[in-house]
């Protein structure tokens, strides 16, 4: 499999790095001042929510599936959800394709679950990442929040966000009650985990059409 890397920031970087580990191909790579728009099976876009959208019908043309994972391009999903089914592309959208926060997704939507016949807890999430991160709440802390939303807590969730040095990123998800507190959390050692599921995303949605995320991507996995 060739992928291009379009996007060749520091996510970019690692992807190309961790490509070469598992015997993935790199058929191009861009970026500003880099424009490696070479056929390729798949493409993963870590860009900007701008550049997404210029680069989106690019994709369309080239009928290359894509997984994204810029954020900040949310009030544009359904125009280009539509686009993609219309063209018979396969994409494969996410705040975040680490395995372990998709796997944190899931107990958090159990646990919101549980707590909507408790209307004595309060919820809330709060999210650190590194200084330079530009999204505030990030992509994931939303995600988090429409998972638990889906799972039908109807209460307020407070949200906020931590922008500082170097944090890769920590998610805590929290109910509170007069008697007590729970505290859900996931941290992020390094961005290796997020480079590794966006491969990961990038095997598996070639041949495959329609919008996805990385949910669909694991459950699937999981009964291979």
């Amino acid at each position: 499999m060739n992928v291009l890397i379009v996007g060749y920031g520091k996510m970019g970087r690692l992807i190309d790095a961790l490509a070469t580990e598992q015997g993935i191909g790199v058929a191009g790579r861009v970026d500003d001042g880099r424009d490696e728009w070479r056929p390729a099976d798949v493409a993963i876009d870590f860009t900007t929510a701008d550049a997404l959208l210029a680069n989106f019908p690019r994709y369309l043309q080239l009928k290359m599936p894509v997984v994204i994972g810029t954020t900040g391009w949310g009030q544009d999903a359904a125009s280009l959800r539509e686009q993609t089914e219309k063209a018979g592309l396969g994409v494969v959208a996410s705040a975040n394709f680490s395995i372990g926060v998709n796997i944190f997704q899931l107990v958090v939507n159990e646990a919101a679950r549980l707590m909507r016949q408790q209307p004595q807890y309060g919820a809330w999430i709060h999210e650190a990442h590194h200084a330079s991160k530009r999204d505030a709440p990030s992509g994931t802390a939303l995600m988090l929040r429409d998972g638990m939303v889906s799972a039908q807590f109807d209460r307020p969730i407070d949200m906020s966000a931590t922008r500082a040095g170097t944090i890769p990123g920590v998610h805590t998800v929290g109910f509170d009650a007069a008697s007590d507190t729970i505290e859900l959390s996931h941290t992020a050692r390094d961005r290796r985990g997020f480079a590794g599921g966006a491969l990961l995303a990038a095997r598996w949605v070639v041949g495959r059409q329609g919008w996805f995320t990385m949910a669909d991507v694991l459950k699937t996995s999981a009964s291979t």
